[in-house]
């Protein structure tokens, strides 16, 4: 199974309009793991790509073919490179982090408001106590 030449024509575009050539890239190709069986031991279809000007680095391993493992790992790496110099990667960051600390503080809320549920509680259960005479509950 190969990639259209459509395909390999649009990523060149995309490596070409970022300014990214071929030999920004350090190849290597090493055995697969996981499922497969024999095929996947025998032969080195995972693709290592390593994008030196930046140092970002790619393991694809998702399909069995070496060719389509290629393109896919260029792909990713391209994808990578583009939202790192977009600044959609920081701005991605920051928003994971906002919402982890309104998590945060929704949960502390939480706390709270248990708390204050369970006192309410607790003193309608010492309302329920039996009376006595002299005016006093249990």
């Amino acid at each position: 199974m190969s990639v259209s030449p459509e395909k390999e024509k649009a990523l060149r575009e995309r490596m070409s309009r970022l300014g990214i050539s071929e030999g920004d890239f350090q190849e290597s190709f090493i055995r697969s793991s996981g499922p497969g069986g024999q095929k996947v031991n025998k032969t080195s279809t995972c693709v290592y790509l390593v994008h030196l000007p930046t140092g970002l680095s790619i393991k694809c391993q998702r399909e069995r073919s070496q060719a389509l493992n290629r393109y896919l790992a260029r792909r990713l790496l391209v994808d990578r490179i583009e939202r790192q110099r977009l600044g959609i990667l920081a701005a991605e960051k920051t928003r994971r982090e906002k919402i982890r600390r309104q998590k945060r503080r929704r949960s502390k809320r939480a706390q709270e408001k248990t708390l204050i549920l369970k006192h309410r509680q607790a003193e309608k259960k010492a309302l329920r106590g039996k009376i006595h005479p002299d005016g006093t509950s249990e």
